[in-house]
């Protein structure tokens, strides 16, 4: 039996979806919101690594996920200088047998596999929805929640899913603000030739760009770079900046770079944290995904914290116990993973940010000499802090 018999989810993302099967599953009575008014999901890759794919097989789509994605099968990543010159390999570990360690997809692919497992679910689902108002509720009353439709409803348990700029945070913690990283994302996706079947990283100074398979026949590349603060680039620009960003670039990433036009799916993005502290929860609602912990990107693991989110809340909620309490232990539970995750990542993009053209060569023998043992050391420590 689990301690909630009704629970709202606002936000239909990777975290969202991910919980509200979790939750389904123990026979809860989920509805979702989401406030775009359609299923219409950023349309650029994600690589989910082996702990977050561990997490899609316990929600039960792990297969789906691998049918549509790609998974590099030895976790091989690539590293090259700018101009293409070969740094190190490394390879990223697998941490459960079955489970590949790296996975490449379409964002909007995986978001398509978790709506369809909460349609054969019947969850209950209102596309351009979101919260007019909000009462948290207490120990002995339920949570409500007020529709931007004008309906209303009461529930046993409310869970903010919806990102960096959550409203619900908004609603419980208005204090708790995303901190600008000074960072942006370009992404740009493409067909995938056959002989590119691994992750490759090419390591620019202060800029780094990524290959990344996500399907049999496309790939995307990600881009990372220091960005004034609040810039913003009209969607008819990204083509042309995207390119002069990255010009330096060479093989294997140049030929991407020079496709770019305005018929390619390209996403330009700011990259902002958010670290709120504990407690996440305030009465009978619940912060988790991005809306709690958003990271920068240098780790790849902000997907696979939100799906892992989904699944800890889940076995804690099936266990006995007073719903006060759990909430608070969820929070207690996940803070260590989830900030060491952000700040491994935030670490390393300062250090990239900091670099001059004079130190490359002394960068790429480090690389060489330590890059295996850390990435060993970063998935040694997540599986000691899983507990």
């Amino acid at each position: 039996m689990s301690q909630i018999r009704s629970v709202l989810i606002v936000g239909a993302g990777i975290a969202g979806c991910s919980t509200a099967i979790t939750l389904a599953n123990l026979g809860i009575n989920v509805t979702l919101i989401e406030k775009q008014e359609e299923w219409r999901f950023q349309s650029s890759g994600i690589f989910v690594y082996s702990n977050g794919l561990a997490a899609l097989r316990d929600v039960g789509v792990l297969e789906q996920i691998l049918e549509s994605g790609f998974a590099v099968k030895d976790g091989k990543n690539e590293y090259f200088d700018h101009k293409g010159e070969p740094i190190v390999d490394v390879y990223y570990p697998s941490i459960s047998a079955g489970v590949p360690p790296i996975v490449g997809i379409k964002r909007a692919e995986m978001h398509r596999i978790l709506a369809g497992r909460l349609q054969q679910q019947q969850v209950a689902i209102r596309l351009g929805t979101t919260l007019a108002s909000l009462d948290p509720g207490s120990q002995t009353a339920a949570a409500r929640a007020v529709l931007s439709d004008g309906t209303a409803g009461e529930y046993d348990l409310i869970l903010g899913a919806d990102g960096v700029r959550s409203q619900v945070r908004g609603f419980i913690y208005p204090g708790i603000a995303p901190r600008k990283t000074g960072f942006g994302i370009w992404r740009s996706v493409h067909d995938r030739p056959q002989d590119l079947d691994v992750k490759i990283m090419m390591m620019g100074t202060r800029k780094r760009l990524g290959i990344m398979p996500i399907s049999h026949d496309k790939l995307y590349i990600f881009g990372t770079i220091a960005e004034p603060e609040d810039a913003w680039y009209p969607p008819e620009q990204w083509p042309e900046l995207m390119r002069a960003k990255f010009a330096e670039f060479g093989a294997p990433v140049r030929q991407f770079l020079d496709q770019l036009s305005h018929d390619s799916e390209i996403l330009y993005t700011a990259v902002d944290e958010v670290a709120a502290p504990l407690p996440w929860h305030k009465e009978r609602v619940l912060l988790i995904g991005d809306s709690a912990h958003a990271s920068t990107p240098f780790m790849g693991q902000g997907g696979a914290m939100a799906i892992e989110d989904a699944v800890v809340l889940a076995r804690m909620l099936s266990a006995p116990g007073k719903l006060h309490d759990t909430l608070r232990q969820f929070g207690e539970r996940r803070m260590p993973m989830c900030r060491f995750v952000q700040d491994a990542s935030r670490q390393v993009g300062e250090a990239g940010a900091r670099e001059h053209p004079d130190g490359a060569a002394a960068r790429n023998q480090a690389m060489r000499e330590n890059s295996q043992k850390h990435v060993d050391d970063f998935y040694r420590k997540l599986e000691s802090l899983r507990g």
